[in-house]
């Protein structure tokens, strides 16, 4: 079996699960800040946040650092001299930070401290969209 695809096909389905999660945990979030005084759906949304980032999200985002680091590897390191995998290394950065973020935003509601209003978890709710567009062109078309 071909070792770079079995890598490759791994971490596409990781990066999809751990996109899947940061599009879909700001949408609870939406909710579960518009239904905050009901202590019904309040519990159901933090056991629904919890699940999604800790047994979903967050194994999605491990395997995909670790199995695009393995597919790093496997090119050579030298393929960080190329400025797409530049800028994709950034990006999934910026993806990772957003990631604990939103991991910060589970554990307010948690404690049932949050401060965001519905209006701001559906604007942050587009950058990972306005992310995974951008990586998928520069894996694609790979610029110089």
């Amino acid at each position: 079996m071909n070792t770079y695809l079995l890598f490759k096909s791994i971490h596409l389905i990781a990066v999809i699960s751990w996109m899947a999660g940061l599009l879909y945990l700001p949408r609870i979030f939406v909710y579960h800040s518009e239904n905050i005084e009901n202590i019904n759906s309040s519990n159901i949304f933090k056991v629904m946040e919890k699940k999604l980032f800790y047994y979903i999200m967050t194994p999605a985002m491990i395997l995909s650092w670790i199995f695009g680091l393995l597919l790093i590897h496997y090119l050579g390191f030298s393929v960080f001299n190329e400025l797409w995998m530049q800028i994709k290394f950034i990006l999934v950065i910026f993806l990772t930070i957003y990631h604990f973020y939103l991991g910060f935003c589970v554990g307010n509601f948690a404690i049932n401290q949050n401060t965001n209003s519905s209006k701001f978890y559906r604007i942050i709710n587009e950058i990972p969209t306005i992310l995974l567009i951008i990586i998928v062109f520069i894996v694609i078309f790979k610029p110089l």
